[in-house]
């Protein structure tokens, strides 16, 4: 048990190093203020599948957009949906809006990365220079599009990977959603800041149309369901390790909507670890495996104190495992409190030390079942 707890501690300790290096990275990374843009043609490509409860407001902040309506052209790519999805794009009122059906592009057959063949698809139909992606349960501030394509031209970025917030969190596991989405997006922030390609999401990407194909796009990640946003940007960094970046800045943040079970956090869960064994790059396998690692010793020291407490006295046990509990969770909120603060939900704080016990068996369960079982989501049973 003893040395159970020493490598739980040098893992705790290495965790902690790496927080205080995002943190600072974060604090260091300019907030960018916007500029003159030579206003290009964007494509704003949306994949829906039975979004009907969601597009409408999308479509809507996407018309309210500043940037110039006759250069943002709208692709929705209709994947499959068996609700109003289709309907709903077809009877918006606005020109600039197409609609693309999936079924009618791949017919009958089945595959496992339906999204990434609908934003393929849609790039194929996209007459813009710049690629902008989205999901369909999100929301986004008028300048968004005005402030990615600004920050991409100053930057001479080839991909870009921007804020995203889980909006308006209210029951528990909203709430737990929202803090956990958080952090990862301030590590992702850091990381990408520091050329360490390691995290995005796909819910706000800009990318050139020419250089997705001069990555060959998906091709190589295209049997894998997930990672149409992260193992897309590691093709980018390959190619063009200068030229991917973060862009930090509240214009650019895109609301999204949480799940609203348990199940189904489980299942997106399980979905994005589903990618963490296709990094080609072994820094952040590393740096996965040191994070899964921790919160497995978190998870098993409880479990193995309660068998040797018929044997042997481990009051003292119980006293360093609540200790390491509580170390990593101030660790935690401090890196945290920056970031909150830039998504301007610093009270969601709160109640992050009650969430600590939960965040570490669902990354022990969710990290588990990613790597080593199929799951379902979006009525579709992939692995």
């Amino acid at each position: 048990m003893i040395w159970i707890l020493i490598i739980c501690v040098i893992s705790l300790l290495a965790y902690v190093g790496l927080l205080l290096y995002c943190r600072k990275a974060w604090i260091q990374m300019p907030d960018f203020q916007g500029g003159v843009t030579n206003e290009i043609k964007i494509s704003v490509i949306i994949p829906a599948r039975n979004e009907a409860a969601n597009l409408y407001d999308l479509l809507t902040s996407l018309q309210q957009q500043t940037y110039p309506a006759e250069l943002l052209e709208i692709i929705v790519v209709d994947d499959y949906s068996t609700d109003a999805t289709a309907s709903i794009v077809q009877n918006f009122p606005a020109k600039n809006i197409q609609l693309i059906s999936l079924e009618a592009v791949l017919g009958p057959q089945k595959i496992n990365a339906y999204k990434k063949k609908a934003i393929e698809t849609g790039i194929a139909h996209a007459t813009g220079n710049l690629i902008l992606c989205t999901d369909a349960d999100c929301i986004m501030d008028s300048d968004w599009v005005a402030t990615m394509v600004s920050f991409q031209q100053q930057k001479d970025a080839v991909f870009v990977a921007a804020p995203v917030r889980m909006a308006s969190p209210r029951k528990s596991i909203e709430i737990f959603q929202a803090l956990d989405f958080m952090s990862l997006q301030g590590i992702t922030g850091a990381a990408v800041y520091k050329n360490i390609m390691s995290m995005c999401n796909g819910a706000n990407l800009l990318y050139r149309k020419d250089t997705f194909r001069d990555v060959d796009g998906f091709t190589g990640i295209d049997d894998i369901a997930s990672g149409d946003d992260m193992l897309l940007m590691h093709k980018f960094s390959q190619a063009y390790p200068d030229r991917v970046k973060y862009l930090k800045s509240q214009d650019a943040i895109v609301d999204t909507e949480p799940v609203h079970t348990v199940k189904e956090f489980f299942r997106q869960r399980i979905r994005w670890a589903s990618k963490s064994g296709k990094y080609a790059d072994n820094n952040v396998s590393l740096v996965l495996l040191l994070v899964y690692l921790l919160n497995v010793l978190l998870f098993l020291i409880p479990i193995a104190l309660i068998i040797l407490s018929f044997y042997i006295p481990v009051l003292y046990f119980w006293w360093a495992w609540l200790g390491l509990l509580l170390f990593k969770t101030v660790a935690e909120l401090f890196f945290l409190y920056p970031v909150a603060r830039f998504f301007e939900q610093e009270k969601l704080l709160w109640y992050f030390p009650l969430a600590q016990p939960f965040h570490v068996c669902y990354t022990v369960i969710a990290g588990a079942l990613g790597l080593f079982g199929s799951y379902e989501w979006k009525g579709r049973r992939v692995k």
